[in-house]
């Protein structure tokens, strides 16, 4: 799966970039933090893993936040 797709399906369910690690990016719904792998092409097992995971994490609602 292309990176691009792997951030669109990510900001459609919530997420958005939060800052850059050492090989990853960290997106979060501001809550939760997943770290996205920093290459063009990431692997289909494990875009389909982190979708899996974010999706069981929906982003808070108004006034939930830390």
């Amino acid at each position: 799966m292309k990176k691009r797709d792997l951030e669109k399906t990510l900001k459609a369910m919530g997420w958005y970039f939060l800052r850059e690690g050492g090989n990853h990016e960290i997106w979060t719904n501001g809550i939760d933090t997943e770290a996205i792998p920093r290459h063009s092409e990431i692997n289909e097992n494990t875009a389909r893993g982190i979708i899996k995971r974010t999706k069981k994490r929906p982003p808070p609602a108004k006034g939930d936040y830390k």
